[in-house]
């Protein structure tokens, strides 16, 4: 009798089917939001998911600037950029950042920081799309609606 072979296939580039998802980040929490986005789209929630390919969905994030934070992060976590320049060291509470012109860039720094850095995930952060209403224009898609709060609740205990 022949013994069984234990071998893993690959997906092929052609042969990922991409679908579109919807989340309402508002009242969510940032890490654990980030890190179902990242999940998603890298593809690792489908069986067929491969490393070296870009077989993860479009995720559509709606009310991207009402994320919260837990404990004293809002006042305590502190993001830095520099400008280039000597000493161009700059630093930005979190809270700023939420009231600021851009808030969803709260989101956008910490699920590709869980993205892995190259050209791999430079294609997977393109599928990631982050409006700070309620209205987007990804309608013609007719993206799936995933309700993460409920997700939450489900998998926490005693709840």
């Amino acid at each position: 009798m022949k013994a069984l072979m234990k071998t893993t296939k690959s997906i092929k580039p052609a042969d990922v089917v991409k679908k579109w998802h919807l989340i309402d980040a508002e009242g969510l929490v940032v890490g654990r939001v980030a890190s179902i986005i990242a999940n998603i789209l890298r593809g690792k929630h489908k069986p067929s998911y491969t490393p070296h390919v870009d077989c993860g969905d479009h995720v559509v994030v709606v009310n991207a600037g009402k994320v919260r934070f837990t404990g004293r992060k809002l006042e305590k976590k502190i993001y830095y950029k520099h400008t280039g320049f000597i000493g161009g060291l700059k630093e930005v509470t979190a809270d700023k950042i939420l009231e600021g012109r851009f808030p969803e860039r709260i989101l956008e720094k910490a699920v590709e920081r869980m993205i892995p850095r190259g050209p791999l995930g430079r294609d997977q952060m393109r599928a990631l799309h982050l409006y700070n209403t309620a209205e987007h224009p990804h309608g013609g898609q007719s993206p799936e609606t995933l309700d993460i709060a409920s997700m939450n609740r489900k998998n926490k205990v005693g709840a």
